[in-house]
């Protein structure tokens, strides 16, 4: 079978056209796109601003627009956890340091995540998820530099643990 030279026209106008329809839609697409980003960009580092303020409430506003718009956010759910943790609702707190970790589960070999998520499981007296977690910072012996006393302070959270008061 062949094609005469106006259908061959006629096929490429079409190739063209579609090209071009693609193009245009996928520009709009994206503007759209990026202004959703700047948005949400501009209320986490209010947040976190916030946050490092002490506003806890004004805080917890921005993150949780944040959260509604990128609700599978690994750096949303973590810093909702922190602002939650200061707010005193250590068992929300626990609820996103969770979800934080099922985002990315190589968070487990961050120690500082690791001790801050093992004492929001404590103050929300999660303790057999806390023993695990400290178990698992105090095998991996790990030290930070920001935190001298890493490892005695995994084995405080232990004994508070093992002798809740």
């Amino acid at each position: 079978m062949t094609f005469t030279e106006p259908i061959r026209k006629y096929i490429l106008s079409g190739v063209v056209a579609f090209v071009v329809v693609g193009l245009i839609v996928a520009n709009v697409m994206a503007s759209k796109q990026d202004q959703e980003f700047a948005t949400n960009e501009a209320l986490y580092s209010q947040a976190v601003q916030l946050q490092t303020d002490g506003n806890y409430e004004g805080a917890w506003e921005a993150i949780s627009q944040v959260l509604k718009a990128e609700p599978s956010s690994e750096i949303a759910n973590y810093l909702a956890a922190i602002i939650s943790v200061n707010k005193g609702d250590a068992k929300q707190a626990a609820i996103y340091m969770q979800k934080t970790l099922d985002i990315n589960p190589y968070k487990a070999e961050d120690a500082m995540f690791m001790i801050q998520l093992g004492e929001v499981f404590v103050a929300a007296e999660r303790y057999e998820d806390a023993k695990t977690v400290l178990l698992r910072c105090q095998e991996s012996a790990w030290t930070l530099e920001e935190m001298p006393n890493y490892q005695e302070h995994v084995a405080s959270l232990l004994a508070q643990i093992e002798n809740p008061q």
